[in-house]
């Protein structure tokens, strides 16, 4: 008697869905966690999960030869995330981006020390890359917990991840219905101006919901934040496409079962959230 061969339930486009619902399911009870109840929660997740993009954006460049100092980068990231957010809830005399802007000074600084031991040969390479993960991940990154320092801090996160999602939904829905012309066939084929409209509409929608309702802010302040989150996410969407493009790979990693890598949720949010930041900073203040 012959055993069964074992199938693992698998999407359209490959995907293990079991571990997708899983990891899609732990994400969303750790956000909602976070911003619900624990904040210091969601920035440490936050954290963890920029460092965890610092490395799958080092992987990516590696397959380029170019070969970043990832350590110090992640732990670069690590301290100017955490220090951001709790540096403005405790008292102690030092300015939350004050301490960010240290941070990300000595990150550069510790990674091109770092690279000296490895002599001439591909220097300029090597710190270019290190240079780009930390203008890419901590550098965008650290606008997460700025955005949370606020006392409602957490109900203006809440706004720029309704907003991005929403311009993602709409995105989708509305590619599917109708798209018919291709935005960018040489980065992301399934892209479509029909689809890049129904998205930004759609966040437009709610972020000005988002500005009245939970902010109590005018409408067209939130009608400012859904659309300029909308077009900094599709940004973000297509510069990481484009880097996997050039690094020949689909996905930024398997750090999260059935949704690729960490990047590959982050990549629109990245980008959105500084744009969400100055948004916000302008119409409601600090």
């Amino acid at each position: 008697m012959t055993d069964s061969p074992t199938h693992t339930t698998t999407s359209k486009a490959g995907r293990d869905l079991p571990a997708a619902i899983g990891v899609g399911v732990g994400i969303f009870l750790a956000v909602a966690v976070g911003l619900l109840w624990a904040p210091w929660f969601f920035v440490a997740v936050v954290a963890l999960g920029l460092c965890l993009a610092s490395i799958e954006i080092h992987r990516a460049l590696l397959r380029k030869g170019m070969k970043a100092e990832v350590v110090p980068i992640a732990i670069g990231t690590a301290a100017s995330v955490l220090g951001g957010y709790f540096f403005s809830r405790w008292d102690i005399g030092i300015v939350p981006i004050a301490w960010v802007v240290i941070c990300l000074a000595a990150t550069l600084l510790a990674s091109l020390v770092a690279r000296l031991f490895r002599g001439a040969e591909g220097f300029i390479r090597d710190v270019s890359a290190s240079a780009f993960i930390i203008a890419y991940i901590p550098m965008l990154g650290v606008f997460m917990p700025l955005l949370m320092t606020p006392d409602d801090g957490r109900l203006r996160m809440l706004a720029v991840i309704c907003c991005v999602i929403a311009s993602d939904t709409g995105a989708f829905a509305v590619g599917v219905l109708t798209g018919r012309h291709k935005m960018a066939p040489a980065i992301s084929p399934s892209k479509t101006w029909e689809g890049f409209g129904g998205g930004v509409a759609v966040s437009a929608i709610v972020g000005a919901l988002m500005g009245v309702f939970l902010l109590g802010t005018s409408w067209w302040a939130g009608l400012a934040l859904g659309i300029l989150c909308s077009l900094a996410g599709t940004v973000g969407d297509l510069v990481e496409s484009l880097i996997k493009r050039d690094a020949g790979i689909k996905d930024m990693s398997n750090f999260l079962p059935g949704h690729g890598g960490v990047m590959d949720r982050l990549d629109s949010m990245l980008v959105a959230v500084p744009v969400g930041w100055l948004v916000l900073y302008l119409a409601l203040g600090g």
